[in-house]
C-alpha cells in the first residue's frame, strides 16, 4: 500500500533525519559552527542518518527552530546551546515526544526526555565526593562565591553528600568583597575556636640531681651563710631595670571542622580565597582541597593550592577525535564540540539499529564517547566518568585518580 493512500499515514520528510539547533549566526556563531561541523563529523559514515539543521538565532529564535525540526518529524532534537534556548526547546520536544539531548551545561534543565549532554558542575561534584570518600574523607564543606556556578557546585555538593548517606555538607557564600571573604571563612573554618596556647614549658627550679630538695642554701645551724645561688643572683634585676614580660605562649591550631571543601572561585576572588584559606590554616594536609574544572584553564598559576584537586575529563580520551577533526576543517575543536560529536553519535548509532528509544538511550553499560564514558540516566541527567587532578607544589596538575571505566548509575 502507498503511504499516505488508504488511511496509511505518510511518513514525515524527517522522520530518519537527527534535528540539529545551533546559534550559526550572532553571538554565539562562531561556537554553534563548530559544534555543527563536530556533529557532521559525527556522521560521516555511510549510511548514517541525515542532520536537519536549524539556526536557534535566527527569525523567531530558538523556539522557531525547534517548531520547524519538530514539523519535519525530526527523530531527535540536539541541542540547543544555551540554558535558556533549553527551557524554551525542552517542553515543545517533550509535548511531542521527541527526545532532546541539549547541549547546556545547567543540571536544572534535565528532565524525562530531555538529557543534559555539558559537563555540569553536579558531574564534578560528585566525582570527587566519591574519590575523597575513598580516601576517609567523611565531613565536607564548601565556600562557594554568590553566583549561579557556586549554587550549581553547592546543590551538586548536597546531592552527593546525600546519595553517599554522608551528613548534610556545611555551605557557606560569599561575594567578591574582601573583607566579606575573610569574614565568611573564619566562620565557616571555625578558627576562634581552634586555637589554644601551646602548654607551659615544665617549671625547672624544683629538685634536681644535684640538691634534690630543692633548696638553694645551706640549711640554717651548719655554719655557713644562707646567700643566693648564682642562678637566682642572675634572675634578679639590677637597680633601675624592669623585669621582662613573659615571652607569649605560641598557639597550637586544631584542624578545622571539616576535612573536604569544595571551592568554585577563580580569577582575583580565588586569590582573596587562598589568602583567606592560609590566615585561617585550613591546610591541604588536612583538608582535601576540591575546585571546580574550570581551573584547568590555569592550573599552572595555582601552586598556592598545591595538592587541591579538579574534576575533569582524560584529555588523552579525545586525542583520535582532535586528529579527525583538524584533518577535515584544519582547526583544533574547542572542548564544547565534543558534546556535539558524542550526541550526533549516540542518535546515529541507534538510528542504525532500528530507531531511538528511552530504553536505547538510557542502557545500563552506557556509551563511550570522545571524553570517555557516558550514561544517561531516566531523569535527564547524565553520569560521566571524569578523572581526578591534583595541584602540583610547582603549579599544573597530573592525574591522580584516572577515569573510571564502570560509573555506576545514581539513583534518580
Amino acid at each position: 500500500m502507498v503511504p499516505g493512500v488508504g488511511g496509511v499515514p505518510a511518513a514525515k520528510p524527517g522522520a530518519h533525519e537527527v534535528g540539529l539547533i545551533l546559534p550559526l549566526t550572532g553571538r554565539y556563531g562562531a561556537i554553534g559552527g563548530r559544534m555543527r561541523d563536530a556533529a557532521k563529523l559525527a556522521l560521516a559514515a555511510k549510511g548514517s542518518p541525515a542532520l536537519d539543521v536549524h539556526d536557534s538565532a535566527g527569525p523567531g529564535g530558538a523556539e522557531q527552530a525547534a517548531q520547524d525540526a519538530l514539523s519535519r518529524g525530526d527523530a531527535v532534537i540536539l541541542g540547543p546551546l544555551t540554558a535558556t534556548d533549553t527551557g524554551i526547546v525542552a517542553p515543545l520536544a517533550v509535548n511531542a515526544a521527541t527526545p532532546e539531548m541539549a547541549f547546556t551545561s545547567d543540571s536544572t534543565q534535565a528532565r524525562p526526555g530531555v538529557w543534559i549532554m555539558g559537563l555540569t558542575p553536579e558531574q564534578q561534584v560528585r566525582r570527587m565526593v566519591d574519590a575523597a570518600r575513598a580516601t576517609g574523607r567523611k565531613t565536607f564543606a564548601a565556600f562557594l562565591p554568590e553566583n549561579p556556578l557556586g549554587h550549581a557546585m553547592g546543590d551538586g555538593l548536597r546531592r552527593a553528600c546525600q546519595d553517599a548517606g554522608l551528613k548534610e555538607p556545611q555551605i557557606v557564600f560569599h561575594t567578591s568583597d574582601p573583607q566579606n571573604i575573610d569574614d565568611g571563612l573564619r566562620s565557616l573554618s571555625a578558627i576562634e575556636t581552634r586555637q589554644t596556647p601551646a602548654p607551659a614549658a615544665p617549671d625547672q627550679s624544683g629538685p634536681s640531681a644535684i640538691d634534690p630538695t630543692g633548696e638553694t642554701s645551706a640549711a640554717p645551724g651548719n655554719g655557713q651563710s644562707a646567700a643566693p645561688s648564682e642562678s637566682a643572683s642572675s634572675a634578679t634585676p639590677a637597680d633601675g631595670e624592669k623585669p621582662s614580660a613573659p615571652a607569649p605562649q605560641p598557639q597550637v591550631t586544631a584542624p578545622p571542622p571539616f576535612d573536604a571543601l569544595v571551592l568554585a572561585d577563580t580569577g582575583l576572588d580565588l586569590a582573596h580565597v587562598i589568602t583567606a584559606l592560609q590566615a585561617d590554616h585550613v591546610e591541604t594536609g588536612q583538608v582535601q582541597i576540591m575546585g571546580p574544572a574550570l581551573w584547568k584553564a590555569f592550573d599552572g598559576k595555582l601552586n598556592a593550592l598545591h595538592g587541591a584537586w579538579y574534576a575533569a575529563p582524560d584529555a588523552h580520551d579525545r586525542l583520535g577525535y582532535v586528529a579527525q577533526y583538524k584533518a577535515l576543517y584544519h582547526q583544533t575543536p574547542s572542548p564544547v564540540t565534543d558534546f556535539a560529536y558524542d550526541a550526533a553519535a549516540l542518535a546515529g548509532n541507534l538510528m542504525k539499529q532500528g530507531g531511538i528509544t528511552v530504553q536505547g538511550l538510557t542502557r545500563p553499560d552506557g556509551y563511550m564517547g570522545v571524553d570517555g564514558l557516558f550514561r544517561l540516566r531516566p531523569d535527564g541527567h547524565v553520569t560521566r566518568a571524569l578523572a581526578i587532578f591534583q595541584i602540583q607544589r610547582g603549579g599544573g596538575s597530573r592525574i591522580v585518580v584516572p577515569a573510571s571505566r564502570d560509573v555506576a548509575i545514581r539513583p534518580s
